[in-house]
Parts: C-alpha cells; structure tokens; sequence
C-alpha cells in the first residue's frame, strides 16, 4: 500500500487523526530490515490547551520543539529514561498537536522484532503498549524529527476502521492533566488482541 501523503498530517482535528490512524501500517526500515506492524491503538494530545500535552500552555524546549513541525514527521521521546515512545506530529506549523501510537499487531519482520525485544517467541506484549512497540520496531529518539514520508519511518494506507469498530476512552498516565485526564482521547479496535493493558482514569 502506498504512504500517506503529507495532507492526511496536515488535517487540524487531531482526534480524526487519532482514528484515522487505526488500520494503518507502521513501517521501520533499519539497517536493512523491514518491520512493520497495524496499528491498533492511539491516544490524541491537543497541542497547547491540553494539560496532557508536551507542549500545554505554549511550552517550548528542546525536546517539544519538534512538536510545533509541520505535520508529518516523528516525536520520539524518552520516558522514565527507558522507553522509547513514538509520536505521530500533525496539523500545520505551529500548531503542536500529535497522536501516540499506543499498540501494533505485528506484521512484518517478526524474527527481528523477537531478537530486538530478547522474546524467544510471539505473543501479545512484543508490540502492545507504545515502550513494547517501539523496542520492537527499532524506534528511537534518534528518529525524532524524521520525516514521515521518508524511507526510515513511515506510514502507509489501509482500508478505514468502520466507527462501530472503534473503541474510545481515557489516556493511560495522564492523572497530572486533572480534567483533562478525562477526556476520551484514546482510541483502539474493538475486540484487538494487541491493545495494550494500560488503564486510564475513570470517574
């Protein structure tokens, strides 16, 4: 299937993206080797009026400024000094929404994948979750600031997820955001087998 374009990143309602996102394919191409898994899950951040977001309030540093690119390249970032975390950049310049691909279903590359996580065989916690997925694919803050369209990391086209198909909730690991870590902004398919566990809050 072909990449997405450049104008499917430059759409400004994030939680289409967000959606949109569901089906489609995540393509590493490193040293070589081709992994690619579907992705199954995805959680939305608003740019500067959500608390969730790197970039709350206008924040600007280093790490955040890839946030503010136009659409269609990557933000990885580093949590908890382990995990790799991959970030989709959408909307226009300026604008520092992005989408966090939270879970795959493997697809490509599974023997690679197995080797890069230390697994001796699959099963669902290679790619569920966005540190897993990451790891398995080869992401690192290294890709940051990557071009999407480019031959390292990309995206490509699927057939649309049918809203009925598609499950929303509460993002994982956002209780610092306050009212804001109550909005529906994570989204999976329904019934997936490789939605990661994580649990947002509930009221």
């Amino acid at each position: 299937m072909p990449k997405l374009d450049q104008a499917f990143y430059l759409e400004k309602n994030v939680l289409k993206v967000a959606k949109a996102l569901l089906g489609k394919v995540l393509v590493t191409e490193i040293d070589g080797v081709r992994t690619s898994g579907r992705i199954v899950e995805t959680e939305a951040y608003n740019g500067v009026v959500d608390r969730a977001s790197h970039a709350w309030n206008n924040r600007r540093t280093q790490r955040t400024e890839i946030m503010f690119a136009g659409g269609g390249v990557a933000y990885v970032y580093l949590c908890y000094g382990i995990h790799h975390l991959f970030n989709v950049v959408t909307n226009l310049s300026e604008v520092p929404h992005a989408v966090l691909i939270r879970g795959l279903e493997p697809l490509d590359g599974i023997p690679e994948m197995l080797r890069r996580t230390a697994k001796p065989k699959l099963d669902y916690t290679l790619t569920a979750g966005p540190g897993s997925l990451s790891r398995a694919l080869g992401i690192t803050t290294a890709l940051t600031g990557q071009s999407l369209l480019g031959n390292k990391i990309w995206i490509e086209d699927a057939p649309p997820i049918p809203a009925k198909d598609i499950v929303a909730g509460t993002r994982v690991g956002v209780a610092y955001a306050m009212e804001d870590a109550y909005l529906p902004y994570r989204f999976s398919i329904r019934d997936s087998k490789w939605v990661s566990k994580g649990k947002g809050l509930t009221r």
